[in-house]
């Protein structure tokens, strides 16, 4: 165990110093406001105050961890040993920025509490985070300290037994479209063939009626193919269902199509499942409640994995309606419109409420790219969308974090805007578990 001397211990404080410590370098961490008690301690330690008790391992603190509710900081982003960081300390102290202070408010998504503008879905854009505006939105800065942290406290504890943790991959799969063009109700399929003959894509509206009358597959059906590469290359898969009514934005196959339901208990069989809240669902908690019941109902099972569509969420109220219903993972941590680390983190983290000052149990998993951000957004084509999933995936590597991706069912199928599209998932996988 490494001990911290602090003034005051603060929830702000145990929170982020056990992600640092704990989480990231898993290290145990006690905490003394006794001076007694620290000069005493035998083992590693140091102090986090305004001023060194003596000779000891010190960082100095900045206010941040000592305050409550949220205020406009002024963040001035300078250079250490390479590396964005802000908070700075100056040289009296072991490490010359607070790197907890500035962990903690990029990590509890501060400046998303604070006036900004949204994008049309009502989302927090990338632009405008600390993060994008300054060049390290690719970086997960906050793995980067902690392991800069601890080379500092190797040298100074050597003898000290540290562990190290291991990298990891997760696949991410968003069923927004179970299928293409089967299992819609009639005036879906007539709405589907006048669309296409008005726009005179008659090579779409044979596809679609060699699909419904079962001739070929359905396009988006490759399920099959997600499962393959899970089990070749033993990786956890985990598959978020659009179960929600039928809306502008909410276009799957009716959760009453029995193929549907027999699908979600399949891929319940040989991966995990988790639910995916509808489009309205980012300040409707009733909305909210009434899918996750559904989707239990079909399944049979404790649902306990989010993700919200359209990565449509307010914070705190949407965190705060997946708590009060008891759901345990979030993973729509991410931009829709750019690639990178929106909490600046590869390491799952503990949702911390700054409404209530208090680390809730709602367990976050952010993701480091998506399909259609790669396609949509940035305009990439497969190879070089390849070319950014390895440098991402180097920079988890490098910290030994968990690298997530977020692709779509649809974007196996080489269908539509999907063309060209279809190996790089699998050759993703290789990159991600090489």
């Amino acid at each position: 165990m490494i001990l911290v001397y602090t003034h005051k211990v603060t929830p702000r404080i145990r929170y982020i110093f056990k992600h640092i410590l704990t989480r990231t370098l898993l290290i145990p961490v006690g905490f003394t406001t006794t001076v007694a008690e620290f000069v005493a301690h035998n083992g590693p330690k140091f102090s986090y105050t305004k001023t060194p008790l003596g000779k000891e391992f010190f960082i100095k603190s900045n206010d941040l961890l000592f305050e409550q509710g949220v205020n406009d900081l002024d963040i001035n982003i300078q250079n250490w040993e390479g590396v964005p960081c802000f908070f700075s300390t100056g040289n009296q102290a072991a490490i010359p920025y607070d790197i907890f202070a500035a962990s903690f408010y990029l990590i509890s998504r501060y400046e998303e509490y604070l006036p900004h503008v949204k994008d049309t879905h009502g989302r927090y854009t990338a632009t405008e985070s600390l993060a994008y505006k300054n060049g390290f939105l690719e970086k997960p800065v906050i793995d980067i300290w902690a392991y800069k942290l601890l080379l500092n406290l190797k040298e100074k504890f050597p003898d000290f037994a540290y562990k190290t943790r291991s990298f990891k991959y997760i696949s991410t799969i968003d069923i927004d479209n179970a299928f293409a063009y089967k299992h819609k109700n009639f005036i879906r399929t007539l709405g589907g063939f006048i669309n296409d003959l008005l726009k005179l894509r008659l090579l779409d509206v044979w596809y679609r009626l060699t699909v419904i009358l079962s001739v070929k597959k359905d396009p988006f059906d490759t399920f099959q193919r997600i499962l393959h590469a899970k089990n070749s290359r033993d990786i956890q898969t985990i598959f978020f269902c659009s179960i929600g009514d039928y809306t502008t934005f909410d276009t799957n196959v009716s959760a009453s199509k029995n193929k549907y339901r027999l699908l979600l208990k399949e891929l319940l069989d040989y991966a995990d499942v988790g639910l995916h809240p509808s489009y309205f669902t980012m300040q409707n908690g009733v909305l909210l409640k009434k899918e996750k019941e559904r989707l239990e109902s079909i399944t049979n099972t404790p649902i306990k994995r989010s993700r919200q569509h359209y990565l449509r969420f307010s914070l705190p109220e949407t965190y705060q309606q997946l708590i009060d219903l008891e759901i345990l993972e979030d993973h729509s941590m991410g931009y829709a419109s750019n690639v990178g680390f929106r909490a600046s983190t590869c390491t799952p983290f503990y949702f911390y409420d700054l409404d209530f000052e208090i680390q809730t149990p709602l367990k976050i998993f952010p993701f480091a790219l998506m399909d259609t951000t790669l396609n949509d957004y940035m305009k990439l084509t497969p190879k070089q969308s390849l070319g950014k999933i390895r440098d991402l995936r180097n920079e988890v590597k490098a910290v030994n974090g968990t690298f997530i991706t977020l692709f779509h069912n649809e974007s196996l199928s080489n269908h539509t805007r999907w063309k060209g599209w279809k190996r790089l998932y699998e050759s993703m996988i290789k990159i991600a578990t090489s």
